[in-house]
């Protein structure tokens, strides 16, 4: 079993990391974080409530623990006011008290939703992040942000809430559909491009699969990575901005198509095909990177292109905006990035020039 830990200015947690932990630990962890009499709030989605939410809750009414599921609708949808207020209520009628605990058991939707009802109700209270997705194991679940969705845009409506623990087993990705599994994909390669020349070329030599007995060692490099960042810039006021390649045209295209039309890792996917251009054309990027980040891309089937034109539109509504320009998370090469602030004029030009 591997441990890291985010070390924070005021407090720290530890992520642990092993096969098999959810079915050998991950009550019993559970159990020590909750005083006697208090409840445990199980938040998950329909589809993996079923597989994995029965036999933790039953696990832990067995040990003694007052608990009690939140079970949503799987997929981005979900991730509204309207699912956070009967949340909420469910909250309400359960009686959860400031002493209780939120367990996040699920995807990024279920991570970022559970985080932020964690962070507003009776103004903070603790949870414990069980991702069962990838993209979740490598990122979502680690640093604290939590968010919902409305109509403007992705993740405008959130906190940052810093969970007491995070459970990561790959033994739970055996069922995750392939769609979900290339998207963590994305995300990983999002991180040896950014900031590891050692990883990215480590996921270009290898082709993992959600079976491969070397992908713990792949999540637990992505892992470090970001606690390194969080530990120096909890709040995203500096370098932790890095973590945004692809995300901020990603996002976009979310937006553009109601979050209906392509999973979160293949928007990010296509994200960072547009920066890594985008980047090139605007002289920031060493020449062929782009040539290199797609070739990975498409050797995971991360392969679907999405024109640039028009998409700034829909970056206007970004909290990555400044004043009338926008930072761009570009790349100086693989394993390098830097924030780029463009004016939005001329970011505008150069995105209808390109075409993907």
């Amino acid at each position: 079993m591997k441990t890291i830990t985010i070390y924070l200015k005021e407090r720290a947690y530890d992520v642990i990391v092993a096969r098999g932990i959810f079915r050998d630990i991950a009550a019993a962890r559970i159990c020590g974080l909750v005083p006697a009499k208090e409840k445990v709030a199980i938040v998950s989605d329909e589809n993996v409530w079923e597989l994995y939410g029965i036999p933790l809750i039953d696990e832990l009414r067995s040990n003694g623990v007052k608990c009690f599921p939140v079970v949503i609708r799987p997929g981005e949808d979900s991730k509204d006011m309207q699912t956070l207020g009967r949340i909420f209520d469910t909250f309400a009628n359960e009686g959860l008290g400031r002493d209780g605990l939120i367990v996040a058991l699920g995807g990024g939707v279920i991570g970022d939703v559970s985080g932020f009802a964690a962070a507003c109700w009776m103004r903070g209270v603790r949870y414990v992040q069980i991702p069962t997705s990838l993209l979740a194991m490598v990122d979502s679940s680690v640093g604290g942000k939590t968010a919902v969705d409305i109509p403007a845009g992705k993740n405008l409506v959130g906190a940052f809430h810093q969970p007491s623990l995070v459970i990561v087993d790959p033994d739970l990705l055996a069922t995750l559909p392939e769609y979900e599994f290339t998207g963590g994909m994305a995300e990983i390669i999002k991180y040896g491009a950014i900031l590891s020349k050692v990883l990215f070329n480590n996921i270009e030599a290898t082709k993992h699969d959600a079976f491969s007995p070397t992908l713990i060692d792949v999540i637990i490099d992505c892992i470090r990575i970001k606690a390194k960042i969080v530990a120096g810039d909890e709040l995203d006021r500096g370098r932790r901005a890095l973590l945004n390649f692809g995300h901020t045209f990603g996002h976009a295209i979310e937006v553009k198509y109601g979050y209906s039309r392509y999973p979160h890792g293949t928007a990010v996917a296509a994200g960072m095909r547009i920066a890594a251009r985008f980047g090139e054309a605007y002289g920031v990027t060493v020449p062929e990177t782009a040539d290199r980040l797609e070739s990975l891309l498409d050797f995971y089937g991360l392969d679907h292109k999405e024109s640039a034109d028009g998409l700034l539109e829909y970056i206007k509504h970004d909290k990555k905006l400044a004043g009338d320009s926008v930072r761009l998370i570009l790349l100086s090469e693989i394993g390098k990035a830097e924030v780029v602030e463009i004016p939005l004029s001329e970011a505008e030009e150069q995105l209808a020039e390109l075409w993907l």
